[in-house]
């Protein structure tokens, strides 16, 4: 990390932050700390501009043509699995969908609204591709079930979407602030594909009208196929990667959450 403190000054400490990419660092000088990442995408500038993300302070092209960006660092924690029942997770998620802000930074970053029948075609294709139609019968009953809600899913209006609404992407601060990170996946697609996430794996489905009331729509026939529609789609995507890639206990537990999907959407939509 000779390159790093280069840029910065020797006087910081600088550790890795973890992550996928190896990427990411945090530095440390004296009571101070900030977090550093390199070739953040665009969009970091207007999720911090929005309140989204920690607020972003500068932004360095080094020599090599990467960019380098420093972010605020906040004391804080990731929220606990129960905490995404929260009214607070629902607003901030309602405030995204709603920004057109967001929206307009990732079409001018040439960004593709992802439709759901490119979406259907693509899965399709690729677990054909794949074999697990002949491998897995509850693949071909997943594709089935996708083909017959694909009309439910037409003609809803498109937002920005994080696609990764998983608890640990979620940032509580010592003074109350919720922030959305890692916004690697982001899209412009269905924002049933962003709440349904919540609610399938975080909310007890007694509570989910409550929820939608918060985030600001009402549960209705529709929107329960639309969500279901997106979940089982991620399933099979996620089938497919790890076929790909020969994890096998992966394919396997993907199988379990699609079996699962399949029997609790029959119960809610028949």
């Amino acid at each position: 990390m000779n390159w790093l403190q280069k840029v910065i000054g020797k006087e910081w400490n600088i550790t890795p932050a973890g992550g996928l990419t190896g990427d990411a660092y945090i530095a440390e000088r004296q009571d101070r700390r900030i977090f550093l990442k390199r070739n953040s995408s665009p969009f970091l500038a207007v999720l911090s501009a929005e309140g989204i993300v920690p607020k972003l302070m500068w932004t360095k092209r080094l020599e090599n043509g990467d960019v380098l960006t420093a972010q605020e660092w906040l004391e804080g924690r990731e929220l606990k699995p129960e905490e995404m029942q929260h009214h607070h997770v629902a607003n901030l998620l309602n405030r995204i969908h709603q920004s057109s802000e967001l929206l307009h930074m990732l079409m001018r970053m040439g960004k593709k609204a992802v439709t759901s029948d490119a979406t259907y075609r693509d899965v399709a294709a690729w677990s054909r591709q794949n074999g697990l139609l002949d491998q897995y019968e509850e693949v071909g009953r997943a594709l089935q079930v996708l083909k017959e809600l694909l009309p439910a899913t037409y003609h809803q209006e498109l937002v920005v979407c994080h696609c990764d609404l998983n608890h640990n992407n979620l940032i509580l601060t010592e003074h109350g602030d919720l922030y959305l990170v890692d916004w690697d996946n982001a899209m412009i697609a269905d924002p049933a594909m962003d709440f349904g996430m919540v609610l399938k794996w975080y909310v007890p489905m007694n509570d989910w009208d409550a929820w939608l009331e918060q985030y600001g729509v009402e549960r209705n026939d529709s929107l329960v196929k639309r969500m279901y529609w997106y979940l089982i789609a991620d399933a099979l995507h996620y089938i497919n990667w790890h076929k790909t890639r020969n994890e096998w206990h992966k394919v396997d537990e993907r199988l379990g959450t699609l079996r699962e999907l399949l029997n609790t959407y029959q119960s809610h939509c028949y």
